[in-house]
């Protein structure tokens, strides 16, 4: 038996299922994490133990929230493209939308938009978010660009967690969208 997480919820857009992480994503993950495609995403020089403990916390924050990010798949395919989802961690001072794209297949088909903007959807009709930020690198373009056609707007005036220098975009509830 493979262990999974039990009782969270399984999104579907038009192209892709949204599924909680499960130990078939360890080598998707861990093979993004060692590109440079991740460099936004992890705090400098990464080795296999801090690679699997970051894992670690991708799941373990569903079952310490109750929520977590989703790995995302072509429907019908069960190869992770990347991962998006609402997500709250210890020190974080506001409950963020996250996202990451794996490997080039998951890149230039408008995948994270997609599945970004289930998760978001996800988040404040099914949590009950009234609002969310999405805490990005300055030099991010590509993740800045993909804020900001979510309808994401720049908030200078946001907290931001100690540790990451970055901008932060907020979004908000749709019925609160111009």
């Amino acid at each position: 038996m493979t262990p999974a997480l039990a009782h969270t919820p399984v999104l579907v857009t038009e192209r892709l299922t949204l599924r909680a992480p499960d130990p078939q994503d360890w080598p998707a993950f861990s093979a993004f994490m060692t590109t440079p495609r991740s460099a936004f995403v992890r705090p400098g020089e990464i080795d296999e133990g801090r690679i699997w403990r970051a894992f670690g916390h991708v799941i373990g924050h569903w079952v310490l929230r109750g929520f977590g990010n989703f790995v995302f798949t072509r429907t019908g395919d069960h190869t992770a493209l990347g991962m998006t989802g609402p997500w709250f961690p210890a020190g974080w001072p506001e409950r963020e939308i996250g996202w990451s794209v794996w490997s080039d297949a998951g890149e230039g088909r408008g995948y994270a938009f997609e599945a970004a903007s289930a998760a978001r959807d996800h988040a404040f009709r099914d949590l009950g978010w009234d609002t969310a930020v999405s805490y990005i690198d300055p030099e991010n373009a590509r993740s800045i660009a993909l804020a900001e056609r979510l309808g994401a707007t720049r908030d200078d005036a946001a907290p931001r967690p100690d540790h990451d220098p970055c901008l932060v975009y907020r979004h908000t509830k749709p019925e609160a969208r111009p």
